[in-house]
């Protein structure tokens, strides 16, 4: 698989799907792919994702429903809209929001 490069996104950091359309906030990251076979050969083949470069699991959330995702980061860019997530689990992992990173409850992650 060859070595992990450095993450992209931060935990906190309020992302958007590159193709789909939904967005979320990352609550942890993986610096290579770290999940199961089966769900990697569940995407097609024409859009997997490289299982070296990181990924992220997000809060997530479109417009019918929220839920976690785990994206790569090739898929991912920076939400820059003022939309406040409504995400459940959100207070969970985080307090205020400053710009577009939320504030991580556990000092050291932001």
């Amino acid at each position: 698989m060859g070595h992990s490069r450095e993450a992209k996104f931060q935990i906190g950091q309020i992302v958007r799907h590159r193709h789909f359309s939904f967005r979320g906030v990352v609550f942890d990251v993986d610096p290579i792919f770290d999940n199961t076979e089966e769900w990697w050969l569940s995407i097609p083949e024409e859009v997997r994702p490289s299982k070296d470069q990181p990924f992220y699991h997000l809060l997530a959330e479109n417009d019918e429903s929220e839920y976690v995702a785990y994206v790569s980061e090739q898929n991912l860019l920076v939400d820059r809209s003022d939309e406040p997530l409504r995400h459940p689990q959100l207070p969970d992992y985080f307090g205020e929001r400053q710009g577009d990173i939320y504030v991580s409850h556990r000092r050291g992650l932001n």
